[in-house]
């Protein structure tokens, strides 16, 4: 994708012994790197660490803290030989994409065509601030055709699977031509074929002398093309260099940044006694059942009328595609929507309240909904005793008391103060994991929990729905990473969309 020429262009990023404070907490240190023209930067750390407060450093969003030394600096070297400290005039040459922005859609249930979202690039805007004209629509065009996606720009944009809309999500960024691309976690939540895709695109759509930078906590296979790899622990650099042959999948050592709090290995703690679970006929009482339930979203027909048992003790892997209905069907077992007429769902407690209070949920959803507003990691935990978005009412001191322990057991209690809004996006995926553990559940709706989680976390998480499972909780775990399915997980439902699912397992039999 050609890119409009705004006169000289985004050369070169020095960035020198900055460091950057949050409130009393220092999220970079002393950080200093260069990013020059056509470089491909990896780079890898933990929650926490400081990858997406350096890509907001880079771009200008926030500026170096001052400290007593006065040695930090920030400069954007343009091609025309200008050197400017002030952001104002490389803020238009650096475009930004993170999976909170697809989040954001989904949101606001946006009914925008897939030419409205990519046309809001040009003004880096949520909505369109103008019709586009006709070179605007030329250029839709032309760079959603690089990614892949040529002849979708009428489309509604949420009628695309997963994957194609982190895809036109990339057009969205390239097409005012920007000099560096920032890729925050952008392979997040994508299934195998969906990241393959997405850095087929990447290689395709981007021009040679643009820059990007990916972060990612997990290994990134099959990434050609990485000039630069660097890892970032604690708000510091912990190494960096040029990227060897096979770099994108390497090892890389483990940095465990604030989750270095987080306990892997740590007992659930108890909010009360556990009553003794009868076995027999109570096991086998369904928690949840389906009959001839379909679901429809936006007129289509995501899910085909199917029958479904969900049983205590029974755990359940959600399988399919990016777009086939798995986080359709979380919130449906959630009871965020219901079956079309001539479905029934029926529950072991029929009152949605009390089953919401019953289930421990972590979707992107919720997050979604969470990362737009201002509550603390603590109010969001203690929503987790109502199931309420924010605080249904202030909390008791045994309720605060309980929540301190799941901070310290998740290694949140340094960012207990903070808002969701200015966490990273494993912080906020972390903090609702706390969420769904603060008091015992009977079952576990999990819609990729360990996105976004670094190992330390993702360990940490495996361990805690161990040990739930070992007190008599179900799991329903959707994920595309197959190596995050705990061995528990003996049956899976495999999504088709717009078709029934395939059920496979002993208790599918």
């Amino acid at each position: 994708m050609a890119g409009r020429r705004r006169g000289a262009r985004l050369e070169r990023i020095e960035v020198r012994h900055a460091s950057v404070r949050l409130g009393r907490h220092w999220a970079l240190r002393d950080i200093s790197l260069e990013i020059g023209a056509g470089e491909r930067w990896l780079l890898l750390g933990a929650n926490g660490a400081g990858k997406t407060v350096l890509l907001k450093l880079l771009r200008g969003d926030i500026w170096p803290t001052p400290t007593p030394r006065q040695r930090e600096l920030r400069r954007y070297h343009f091609d025309d030989g200008d050197i400017d400290e002030q952001p104002i005039r490389a803020h238009e040459h650096i475009a930004y994409l993170g999976p909170e922005r697809q989040d954001r859609y989904e949101r606001y249930e946006s009914t925008l065509d897939v030419q409205a979202v990519v046309l809001t690039g040009f003004d880096d805007s949520d909505f369109p601030l103008q019709r586009a004209t006709a070179a605007q629509q030329r250029r839709i065009r032309a760079g959603l055709a690089r990614v892949g996606l040529a002849g979708v720009a009428p489309r509604p944009f949420r009628s695309l699977s997963y994957g194609q809309r982190r895809r036109v999500l990339l057009a969205r960024a390239l097409v005012r031509g920007p000099d560096l691309l920032l890729l925050d976690e952008a392979l997040n939540g994508l299934d195998a074929a969906g990241r393959r895709s997405f850095i087929r695109a990447l290689r395709r759509a981007v021009p040679k002398h643009v820059a990007w930078i990916l972060t990612s906590h997990r290994k990134v296979e099959s990434l050609a093309g990485v000039t630069h790899v660097a890892r970032i622990a604690d708000g510091s650099i912990a190494g960096i260099g040029p990227a060897r042959v096979g770099a994108g999948t390497a090892n890389v050592r483990r940095h465990t940044g604030t989750t270095r709090g987080v306990r892997a290995g740590m007992p659930p703690l108890r909010s009360g006694s556990v009553a003794v679970e009868k076995r027999g006929a109570e096991l086998r009482r369904p928690l949840l059942q389906l009959t001839q339930a379909a679901v429809y979203r936006d007129e289509r027909a995501v899910i085909a009328p199917f029958d479904w048992t969900l049983r205590k003790g029974e755990h359940w892997q959600v399988r399919g595609a990016n777009g086939s209905g798995k986080s359709t069907l979380v919130a449906l077992l959630y009871g965020d929507l219901w079956p079309a007429a001539g479905g029934r769902l029926e529950r072991a407690l029929p009152d949605v309240a009390d089953w919401k209070s019953a289930v421990g949920l972590v979707s992107p959803e919720l997050q979604a909904a969470y990362a737009a507003t201002g509550c603390t990691v603590a109010e969001i935990v203690t929503s987790g005793f109502d199931a309420s978005i924010g605080l249904n009412e202030w909390p008791t001191p045994a309720r605060r008391r309980r929540v301190r322990q799941e901070l310290r057991a998740w290694g949140l209690e340094l960012l207990a103060a903070r808002q969701a809004r200015e966490l990273s996006y494993g912080q906020l995926r972390l903090a609702l994991a706390a969420r769904a553990f603060v008091r015992q559940r009977r079952l576990y709706l999990l819609d990729e929990p360990f996105d976004g989680l670094d190992s330390a976390a993702r360990k940490a998480l495996r361990a805690r729905l161990d040990a739930a499972v070992k007190r008599g909780a179900t799991i329903v775990i959707a994920t595309h990473h197959q190596e995050d399915v705990p061995g528990f997980v003996r049956n899976e439902l495999q999504l088709r969309r717009g078709r029934a699912p395939l059920q496979r397992g002993s208790a599918a039999s």
